[in-house]
């Protein structure tokens, strides 16, 4: 018989907002857009119009909080 395993969702919320941040800032890049001055329009803002509507960007950006999002960028910068 196999133990129950416990996972953490924290660590899964930070990847799923892992995932869609590394995503979406590829999707910006490959529409010609400077990733960094886009998210930083959109997280002083909250304008989604920062981001392109192109391959869903917008769709998936908004999915995440704007704080959630920012205390993830925070944290990757701190912990490198």
């Amino acid at each position: 018989m196999e133990e129950t395993k416990v996972y953490d969702s924290k660590i899964f919320k930070q990847a799923l907002i892992g995932a869609i941040f590394k995503e979406v800032v590829a999707i910006l890049s490959e529409r010609g857009y400077n990733p960094i001055n886009q998210l930083v329009g959109y997280l002083m803002s909250g304008d989604p119009g920062y981001i392109s509507s192109y391959r869903d960007a917008r769709k998936k950006i908004l999915s995440i909080n704007r704080s959630d999002l920012l205390a993830f960028i925070i944290n990757e910068y701190l912990n490198k």
